[in-house]
């Protein structure tokens, strides 16, 4: 089915005499009714448009309008957010000012509402369609890169930003982005800020990248009433980029806030859709970075997909700090044991310490 999502494109398809199988989403047609009146339109999807009853009253019964809910968000958002949208209005220069940005209002409508728990049909529908409408963006947004060249980074999102490990990983996402690779994450803080960061400054100096971190030095973990201040401190500082990244955040942790610097926001109330949606696209592989209990269950959500090949073809599992997933949480050597003894199949499995050894596993796994 078409999709039609902007102005100017609806007023060159009506040009047409019929319509069929296209779907219309936060348009206006107050100005343009007398035209769609004279247009045979059957089975198209109407998507929080704007149109009177009598425009209305001539598309039903042959087409599906879906009106709007009475809840704070759009419920068929026609793109990603981005940091302009979901902060709209922040100055970190008055903290206060979160308060009435869209990712605070939504988050503290969804917690009024029982977060998870509702049972109000309303909510659960208004929600359901807003993910679908996200859902639909991300793979419009993703349909431009080759799939082989989408990796993601699991890990903790309790890292700090002054951990070795938080600049190690920020620059292997700088150089893997320069070499034309798509990096996503969970969107939020730790591991998955770390990411986006070496995203956002890929083409720049890694002086420039520490000069970042340095930024960030008075709130250094995501808990600190600074945290968002900060990156926005380095916002000003570093205002464009040339690449893109994508988080793919949920309103479940709201309380762990999204990272601006994620150039593409795929936002979500429902989480399984968030963790199942990450691992799927993430087809050129998984580097995962120390972490605990989310970052074991995306272990083993990921090992399903490559043993069963869900999307085609198995991508390789990366374990990045040998140490740590060897001894603290020894989850590598079990994995190599079921390997070896035939338990599971079509894993690609490793571990290292250092970036470059990662950079070389994933470009040899790229030409295969």
């Amino acid at each position: 089915m078409r999709k039609i999502k902007k102005q100017e494109e609806l007023r060159e398809v009506i040009k047409n005499e019929k319509l069929s199988k296209i779907a219309f989403q936060r348009l206006d047609f107050t100005r343009l009714e007398e035209r769609m009146m004279c247009i045979a339109v059957k089975n198209c999807l109407f998507l929080d448009c704007k149109m009177t009853d009598k425009l209305i009253n001539y598309l039903f019964p042959n087409n599906y309008i879906f009106p709007r809910l009475s809840v704070p968000f759009s419920i068929y958002p026609s793109g990603l957010y981005n940091k302009e949208k979901l902060y709209n209005g922040y100055d970190y220069r008055k903290p206060e000012t979160y308060l009435a940005t869209r990712d605070k209002i939504v988050y503290d409508y969804y917690k009024k509402m029982g977060g998870s728990e509702t049972r109000n049909i309303k909510e659960t529908l208004a929600r359901s369609l807003h993910d679908h409408s996200i859902y639909d963006a991300k793979h419009d947004f993703l349909s431009d890169y080759d799939e082989r060249k989408v990796l993601a980074i699991m890990g903790g999102h309790k890292l700090r930003r002054d951990e070795k490990l938080y600049l190690q990983t920020a620059k292997l996402s700088k150089i893997l982005t320069e070499k034309g690779y798509l990096m996503c994450s969970g969107g939020g803080p730790g591991a998955m800020e770390a990411l986006h960061l070496g995203a956002w400054f890929a083409g720049k100096t890694d002086a420039e990248l520490e000069d970042a971190v340095r930024i960030f030095s008075p709130a250094p973990i995501y808990s600190h009433p600074d945290w968002l201040k900060t990156s926005f401190q380095v916002l000003e500082k570093y205002p464009e980029s040339e690449f893109k990244s994508l988080g793919i955040p949920t309103w479940l942790y709201g309380h762990e806030l999204s990272t601006p610097f994620a150039t593409h926001i795929a936002k979500f109330f429902e989480n399984s859709l968030r963790e199942e949606g990450l691992l799927a696209i993430a087809k050129g592989g998984v580097i995962f970075s120390p972490g605990s209990a989310g970052t074991m269950q995306e272990i083993f959500m990921d090992l399903a997909q490559n043993h069963y090949e869900s999307y085609g073809f198995a991508s390789p599992m990366i374990f990045l700090c040998k140490r740590y997933w060897t001894e603290e949480f020894p989850i590598y050597p079990l994995l190599k044991s079921l390997i070896d003894n035939g338990k599971l199949n079509n894993i690609d499995l490793s571990i290292y310490d250092e970036n470059e050894d990662v950079v070389r596993h994933l470009e040899e796994a790229n030409k295969q």
